[in-house]
């Protein structure tokens, strides 16, 4: 053999071992467990009763792994909702936050700004199996900052208006209908009020409740803008103004509706499902029966209220991806999931299909006595309307600072669109500063 064929020889000897040991590598590596870590509370978010809070997830998890042979889920139990945001904060200082985890309404702007959440939207465009119409519209606009899909609702709750069945029966007066107005809830409150008897219309409906109602937000989307001077912000404010003045300067509180002398009060949706039925409702509230409907709209609006939205996002530093995409969708698409959601959760799923299915009504039906008024329509009327709360960083300060400019001119009775003009420059002036 000459010398030329002997280095052809070892060149492909050489070659054919590399191949082998890329092989065994490959192979090795394909069935090397992969962990991925969910970021995750114990208990309800919505401070309301709730039996396994891991439950949902721990099907998903079995479910996912049974599927993915080499990948390992693995979540930190006994972390308390009111400590989560603490929790998760620190992670992401380590660079050891989870590769998929949950995100409060109150952390979402915060997280998306600072680049801890994953960019969804180029993962949603390119996967064929991810359909975003499936979702309510306002669910998915809670995962949304400045244009860009940061996150995907988990669950859902919306403000809904409690109304005191037992109350208005013995007063005479008829149930109101799910496409009620101001006026009409203006006229039952007027008729039910009673000072000298201590019996009133309603309990905590702010002027923000009326201000969703009456088409109108009070800043624009990116938080440049406030519309405060707006004439719909006035209107709402004096509807509230007026429905007060019935309590002829009494304050109404909760013991109140608690005992059963209040016709109505705005509530989470969370709250009507975790204590109408019994025994909450006996440990709750007592004497008296409730139902729950959308709340009444305004002169320029409609049956809206505010919705509230868990959401699940990626870490923008996940090195698992793909697989935390696969996951997440799980979570959040999954008929199956979404219905246990229904079932052992206090919300909505963000799912049309799941949210007003048969099988949701039915186990509203069950879990609700009497609760004929909240079917499938109902929901489709309230989730379909609901607005979110704004995404953008100044958002809580700001709304303090509105709110305690109009609490003070109510209490002084001064509501006027001049003073609402001078304040919404000092509120744009805030929000201008960078």
């Amino acid at each position: 053999m000459g010398k030329t064929e002997r280095i052809v020889s070892k060149t492909i000897l050489a070659l054919i071992c590399l191949i082998m040991i890329v092989g065994v590598y490959l192979s090795n590596q394909s069935h090397q467990e992969i962990v991925l870590t969910i970021g995750v509370y114990a208990g309800s978010y919505w401070d309301t009763p709730s039996g396994d809070s891991y439950q949902v997830l721990d099907e998903a998890i079995t479910r996912f792994e049974a599927s993915h042979p080499n990948v390992k889920m693995e979540y930190v139990s006994g972390i308390r909702a009111v400590d989560y945001s603490e929790w998760l904060a620190e992670q992401i200082v380590k660079g050891k936050e989870p590769d998929i985890y949950y995100v409060l309404p109150e952390d979402f702007s915060l997280l998306a700004s600072t680049g801890a959440l994953a960019d969804l939207d180029n993962l949603t465009a390119n996967d064929q199996a991810f359909d975003i119409d499936c979702f309510y519209q306002s669910c998915i606009e809670a995962g949304r900052y400045k244009e860009t899909l940061f996150a995907l609702p988990f669950e859902s709750v919306p403000t809904i208006m409690f109304v005191n069945k037992t109350f208005l029966q013995e007063k005479g007066v008829d149930f109101p209908a799910s496409d009620w107005t101001w006026d009409d809830f203006y006229a039952i409150c007027k008729e039910v009020t009673s000072p000298e008897n201590h019996e009133y219309g309603v309990y905590n409906y702010t002027w923000l409740n009326a201000l969703y109602s009456n088409g109108v937000s009070l800043f624009t989307e990116d938080g440049s803008f406030c519309n405060l001077a707006d004439s719909r912000v006035l209107e709402a404010i004096r509807f509230v103004m007026k429905l007060q003045n019935l309590n002829e300067g009494y304050q109404v509180n909760g013991r109140d509706f608690d005992l059963g002398k209040v016709a109505f009060r705005p509530f989470l949706y969370s709250e009507y499902r975790a204590y109408q039925p019994y025994p909450y409702r006996v440990k709750k509230y007592t004497g008296f029966e409730w139902e729950g409907i959308p709340m009444p709209a305004g002169h320029y609006g409609g049956n809206i209220s505010e919705l509230h939205t868990l959401l699940l996002g990626l870490s923008a530093r996940t090195r698992h991806k793909e697989l935390a995409w696969e996951f997440l969708k799980l979570l959040v698409m999954d008929p199956e999931i979404q219905q246990n959601l229904c079932r052992y959760s206090s919300g909505i799923s963000p799912l049309k299909s799941v949210a007003e299915s048969p099988t949701t009504v039915l186990l509203l039906r069950e879990n609700i006595p009497g609760g004929g008024v909240f079917d499938s329509d109902a929901i489709h009327q309230i989730m379909g309307n609901a607005v979110v709360i704004p995404n953008f960083p100044r958002y809580d300060t700001a709304l303090q600072m509105v709110d305690k400019i109009i609490i003070e001119q109510m209490n002084e009775d001064n509501i006027s669109a001049s003073t609402l003009l001078s304040n919404q420059r000092e509120i744009n002036l805030f929000l201008s500063k960078k």
